[in-house]
């Protein structure tokens, strides 16, 4: 599937059918035991991402790519950062414009869109966290090739990672599709997807930051840096 389908694939799913299910995960909202641990994996993972970046961040200009309902946003503007919230659903960055804290509105500027619209301009950090884990392997490699070049300080980013247990899933996804059903995370190994950022022309290199898996949530961030 080209970049282009699985985006809009992307966008009908949280734009319309899981709206609601991720408004109520990303919030202080009671959830069942299976999302509570999608939770508690998707806080670790954002605090593992942020780790990578100053605690003082003013003055920097930073893309979250895929920004959901805004928990990143809201953290990266606390640190003094002009954000750029970009996501693919309008009706999730609705919901991250109206959570976002008072005090930090004059720092974000939101966007309805393609996180990947050269448009949106350089950036001196650039993070996508669970916003690139629906695409195969040469898409992929492409969108990282060219965020890295609009981004000073790199692209810090989180993929499905390539185990056993996860690649089983996924071919059984793939076997049984429906209509309703999530769009696929494809997994990922550091090593394939480094040899694919070459294969673009590209000289930025990728380097592995650690998993986070709690319960139903596994994922593996990394970097890249030109």
């Amino acid at each position: 599937m080209s970049y282009e389908a699985t985006r809009a694939r992307v966008e009908t799913y949280f734009d319309r059918t899981a709206t609601e299910v991720w408004a109520r995960l990303t919030s202080d909202a009671p959830v069942s035991r299976i999302r509570q641990t999608v939770r508690e994996g998707r806080d670790a993972m954002r605090a593992r991402m942020l780790a990578r970046l100053p605690a003082d961040l003013s003055g920097a200009r930073v893309l979250d790519a895929g920004c959901g309902a805004g928990q990143m946003t809201a953290e990266l503007a606390a640190r003094g950062a002009d954000v750029v919230a970009c996501d693919i659903s309008p009706a999730l960055v609705d919901i991250a414009r109206e959570r976002l804290p008072s005090p930090q509105k004059h720092r974000v500027t939101f966007h309805a869109g393609d996180m990947l619209d050269p448009a949106l301009g350089r950036f001196d950090h650039v993070l996508a966290m669970d916003s690139l884990i629906y695409y195969g392997e040469a898409d992929l490699a492409r969108a990282l090739h060219g965020l890295a070049l609009r981004s000073a300080g790199g692209v810090v980013f989180t993929v499905a990672p390539r185990t056993p247990l996860l690649m089983t899933m996924w071919r059984a996804g793939r076997l049984f599709p429906r209509a309703d059903r999530s769009p696929v995370m494809v997994p990922h190994s550091a090593r394939r997807l480094a040899a694919a950022l070459q294969d673009t022309g590209s000289a930025a290199r990728l380097a592995p930051l650690g998993r986070v898996a709690r319960g139903f949530y596994i994922s593996e961030a990394m970097e890249v840096r030109q």
